[in-house]
């Protein structure tokens, strides 16, 4: 259920940065910004926010995203659309998609990672358990009988 919430919250806010961009900035259909921010929340989702956030930092997971939207906008609005460079539009979608992954990420690392892992972790009770290794003066053999004391 956290998932579901999180990918509701990620499309309605990449839906209305993308319109506000592609579709008022660039005139794009809506209907194609509809499509592209449907594939780009779902792969970024998989791919930046279970994949990448918990195995690395917030910077490098945005950065990532900022990466995947910038390639996934530039390709599908390439082929969706008819004329015209998509690298300036891909590039400024890219930018604030990144500045809102950014906070996005702190809300899908402490609201649905930490929790999976909680709950993963809810049948082991490890206590506090404090390993030590044993150490003693004897470290190394005697090389000849001559050496003991």
């Amino acid at each position: 259920m956290k998932h579901i919430k999180a990918l509701i919250i990620k499309f309605i806010a990449s839906l209305a940065i993308l319109y506000i961009v592609l579709g008022v900035g660039y005139d794009m259909a809506f209907r194609n910004v509809f499509m592209i921010t449907l594939v780009l929340g779902i792969i970024s989702y998989i791919i930046g926010d279970l994949l990448i956030l918990p195995k690395t930092n917030n910077t490098i997971a945005t950065i990532a995203d900022a990466v995947l939207a910038f390639v996934i906008i530039w390709y599908m609005g390439s082929k969706l659309t008819y004329g015209g460079s998509m690298f300036k539009p891909a590039l400024i979608s890219a930018i604030v998609l990144g500045v809102f992954e950014y906070f996005f990420h702190k809300y899908v690392y402490n609201h649905v990672i930490n929790h999976t892992q909680e709950e993963r972790s809810e049948g082991i009770n490890s206590g506090n358990l404090r390993y030590q290794t044993e150490a003693s003066e004897e470290l190394t053999p005697y090389k000849n009988d001559n050496d003991k004391k």
